[in-house]
């Protein structure tokens, strides 16, 4: 029944070649500060550890935290994990990192989360994916969004992250994909907005293809565009430093672009090692264009602090 919960601990210790992380994004209420926390593990046949990694989307800077594998625990039934003496739930993060000459410390609650609609025939973003058996990475929204209350202190200067917003997701398998583009943000002129986009080059049965998952959420309302419900990427490219995205749709097209701002370089699994390094953004800017199918637009809106993160080798694949 973890296939309905994807945001619960979905592998198990004693698997080899195997990772599960956590993403919690926070941005303080007047955009000043973007911190982002990934909690998780990494199996191997030659080492099994638990981590956390951080980003600063300001600066750019980010840290990796290695632990052992004892100090990692979870809850079967709710999003609830522990990472050293550091916990990760639905409901708030409780950081106590003291590694590497790095110090955090404190507590924020989550409060009015926004769930991602789940069906018993499409439990969560990956839709009728989800049943699909040997993919090498899995994808799963436990908040959309949500509001932020309480403080974290890094190396002693404390950041109120009260009034501001949340997002988490996460991800589950052997590897990332060999390359991909995601772009989020819940920070546009319309507070009710939030936006995730991502594209991939997926392996199956010895062969590969395209695939893509996105939602834009406005006003109580999601859009979903998706390989599995029908929708097309009909242009995808990046000139002068902008990505511009296309997408078809049943029922409303979407445009995207992405103008791309610091980024910083995070570690990513391959064969559950994470030994891959990229390089996001979480402040970055995406300007959302949706329109029905006469073309009339139904919503204009500018997205700041966006992560963003491209593997260019995917520009490959839309000429």
């Amino acid at each position: 029944m973890r296939l309905f919960s994807p945001h619960v601990f979905q592998g198990d210790l004693k698997l080899k070649n195997y990772f599960e992380g956590w993403y919690f994004k926070q941005v303080t209420a007047d955009l000043s500060h973007v911190w982002s926390f990934i909690p998780g593990i990494a199996l191997t046949p030659e080492g099994k550890q638990a981590f956390i990694q951080f980003i600063d989307g300001i600066t750019g800077k980010t840290a990796w935290f290695e632990y052992p594998l004892e100090t990692f625990s979870f809850d079967k039934r709710k999003m609830m994990v522990r990472v050293g003496n550091s916990w990760f739930m639905e409901n708030k993060i409780h950081l106590d990192i003291d590694k590497d000459n790095q110090l955090f410390q404190g507590e924020i609650n989550f409060s009015n989360s926004i769930e991602f609609p789940s069906k018993w025939y499409s439990p969560g973003i990956m839709g009728w994916y989800s049943f699909v058996p040997f993919m090498e990475c899995k994808h799963g929204i436990v908040s959309v969004s949500h509001e932020l209350h309480g403080k974290i202190s890094r190396n002693g200067d404390t950041i109120d992250f009260t009034g501001g917003k949340g997002y988490i997701e996460k991800d589950w398998g052997t590897s990332f994909p060999e390359s991909w583009i995601w772009i989020h943000s819940n920070h546009f002129t319309n507070e009710s907005t939030s936006f995730t986009f991502s594209v991939a080059k997926i392996p199956w049965l010895g062969k590969y293809f395209i695939g893509h998952i996105c939602f834009l959420y406005l006003n109580g309302k999601f859009y979903r565009f998706a390989t599995y419900n029908g929708s097309k990427i009909t242009s995808l490219k990046y000139l002068e430093n902008q990505l511009e995205i296309s997408i078809e749709g049943k029922n409303e097209n979407l445009k995207i672009r992405v103008t791309p701002n610091i980024s910083g370089h995070l570690k990513a699994p391959v064969q559950g090692k994470m030994n891959r390094i990229i390089k996001e953004s979480i402040d970055s800017t995406a300007y959302l264009t949706l329109s029905d199918k006469e073309g009339k637009v139904i919503y204009e809106d500018t997205g700041q602090r966006a992560g963003f993160e491209m593997i260019e080798k995917i520009l490959s694949y839309f000429g």
